[in-house]
């Protein structure tokens, strides 16, 4: 053992002196292949330790090329899943992530080691350790690696601070990502780079594709959103999920999704968005495959009174297989978040039916009692979704809103206008009518002077006839007004 350690010792200082020798001359080729063949040997021998030592040394020598360390930490790399225990693949992953600290020429390499440590801790079970090792690395800046691999590395510092419960930090860098990144054709981003600018790599083979990142990214949002109760957001990410190709192709797959794009709809808040994604959702054909939901919704866009003890005994059974689809069961606060939804629901119909109303016949329309009635639509008006005013010792709701002197101003001149258009459309039908009536009478009183036998007035030769300033040579061209005029 003891000659074999001598043996390679005189080989590595026999190899490290031809190093030498190509550095101090500018051959870069030969440089690269004697740190590279140093490598080999300390591997091949099995010497785990000093394969750590020489790493080192070579990358401190003085004009040391960049080549030659870049060629040295590659190959290093292909040796980590060899290594016989975890301690020594630990060791030579941070000897070799110390080497490339700070060498942008090697920044894809050392982002790559960090990514293998931190799962190794994560393995482990020291999620704090391994999220702060991802978060040390800004993938976002390097010029030459592929997207692909940027995105998925800070969908990994995502999910690790999401394992953590670091929300916050959780946001900041999935904002690093923008989601229309996903809706990129990658087939037309592929061109031949200019001179100067940097060759981007090719992402390893472990790495996702674009679309399955979005899926990857939008799942790792919906955690977030979980976390704040933003059921609108939610619901968007799983419209951004249902829109994937590989998705919405299989009706294993998207039915689940569209599931929980319905539940989540009817649990948001109702604002002009949730208004649209409400009605877009109803357009959608594939809907009819789930009726059930289709009804839910349909309820919701009715300007109609619900009933929440019935609508509760008709989807409780749907609520409750939610579990088994796809992001699990939605809990009991949400069940208490649809009550309240419900209930906002009727008191926007209650608003557009009446303009004032009692507060006992609108706690009587809502099912609940006073004060709850009282509270909830107070709630909605400190969240401004409602105009309304309560006066209390009377006991009335007013859903009206107060107007200033120019609005009562515009809205009598457009009151008064709608007036004076319906007085002069009664007076055009009466009119009409008028003229109607006399032509029908016209036409009777000329019959009779037809069919009489005592009036004559024509000739024979059918000689002009007058009436009044008119003037006719047969009396079926004579004017029915002229005639009755006449004759009267």
């Amino acid at each position: 053992m003891e000659g074999n350690s001598t043996n390679l010792d005189a080989a590595i200082e026999s190899l490290l002196n031809v190093e030498k020798q190509m550095r101090l001359a500018g051959d870069v080729a030969g440089t690269r292949k004697a740190a590279i063949d140093i490598v080999e040997l300390c591997y091949k021998a099995g010497a785990w330790k000093t394969l750590n030592d020489q790493i080192v040394v070579l990358s401190k020598r003085r004009g040391q090329l960049k080549q030659a360390i870049t060629a040295m930490v590659q190959k290093a790399m292909e040796y980590i899943d060899l290594t016989p225990d975890m301690d020594t693949r630990i060791e030579l992953i941070k000897t070799l992530s110390s080497v490339s600290a700070g060498k942008i020429y090697v920044e894809i390499e050392r982002a790559r080691l960090i990514k293998r440590l931190a799962k190794i801790k994560e393995e482990q079970g020291q999620i704090d350790e391994a999220a702060d090792l991802m978060q040390e690395v800004a993938v976002e800046t390097f010029g030459s690696m592929a997207k692909t691999e940027k995105i998925a590395f800070i969908l990994e510092q995502v999910r690790l601070c999401l394992d953590r419960q670091d929300y916050v930090r959780a946001q900041i860098l999935s904002r690093k990502i923008s989601p229309r990144v996903f809706d990129a054709d990658p087939s037309k981003e592929k061109k031949k780079p200019k001179e100067g600018d940097n060759i981007v790599q090719e992402a390893p083979a472990e790495i996702p594709s674009l679309l399955e990142l979005k899926r990857i990214y939008y799942e790792l949002m919906i955690r977030y959103y979980l976390h704040n109760n933003d059921y609108l957001e939610i619901c968007r990410c799983y419209k951004s999920i249902y829109e994937i190709p590989s998705i919405k192709e299989d009706p294993s797959k998207w039915i689940p999704v569209l599931r929980k794009i319905c539940w989540y709809l009817v649990l948001a808040p109702h604002d002009p968005m949730q208004s649209s994604l409400l009605n877009a959702t109803l357009e959608d054909k594939n809907l009819s495959e789930i009726p059930n939901f289709r009804l839910l919704l349909k309820q919701l866009v009715t300007m109609e009174v619900i009933q929440w003890t019935s609508l509760w005994e008709f989807f409780k059974d749907e609520y409750a297989n939610e579990k088994n689809f796809l992001g699990g069961a939605l809990g009991d606060k949400a069940a208490e978040d649809l009550k309240l939804r419900i209930i906002e629901h009727n008191i926007l119909v209650v608003s557009k039916y009446y303009s004032r109303i009692t507060l006992k016949r609108l706690a009587d329309l809502l099912c609940l009692s006073l004060q709850e009635a009282e509270k909830h639509l107070s709630d909605m008006v400190n969240s401004k979704s409602l105009i309304a005013k309560i006066d209390r010792p009377m006991g009335v709701v007013c859903f009206r809103t107060a107007q200033d002197s120019n609005g009562i101003l515009n809205s009598w001149a457009a009151n008064l206008e709608k007036l004076l258009d319906l007085v002069e459309k009664s007076c055009h039908q009466i009119h009409k009518e008028t003229m109607i009536h006399k032509a029908v009478l016209c036409l009777a009183f000329y019959g009779q002077i037809l069919q009489s036998q005592d009036v004559k007035l024509f000739s024979a030769q059918a000689s002009p006839v007058c009436f009044g300033n008119s003037c006719v040579n047969d009396l079926k061209y004579c004017s029915a007004d002229a005639l009755v005029l006449n004759m009267i």
